[in-house]
């Protein structure tokens, strides 16, 4: 909240306000984007709802993770081998299947 300031003084004046707060016991909350997730570990997380309107505060330990599968050289040769498809074609399928290699042979091949 806000320092220096006695939390029963805090709760009053949240109170006059119509601000009511609660704590959400969590263990782990995902933020998930077309990009990557963010893991916040150990959060803290609030719920507040401020005249009808709810919001959350979290903080917490954050991490970011890449949804891109990660990729290595005999994946791609394995793939370029079983399609039969240059090097370029065989990382778009296996990103495409997100790192599933029969998945990507098989999209290969078919289309």
């Amino acid at each position: 909240m806000i320092p220096n300031i006695n939390p029963r003084i805090m709760r009053e004046a949240m109170k006059r306000f119509g601000i009511k707060q609660k704590e959400i016991r969590a263990t782990q909350v995902v933020i998930k984007t077309p990009e990557k997730n963010i893991v916040i570990n150990e959060p803290q997380v609030f719920k507040v709802d401020m005249v009808g309107q709810e919001t959350f505060q979290i903080s917490g330990k954050i991490k970011e993770e890449s949804l891109e599968p990660e990729i290595n050289e005999e994946d791609i040769k394995t793939v370029m081998q079983q399609a039969n498809v240059d090097e370029e074609k065989a990382k778009e399928a296996i990103i495409n299947s997100k790192g599933d290699l029969a998945a990507a042979i098989l999209s290969l091949k078919e289309g």
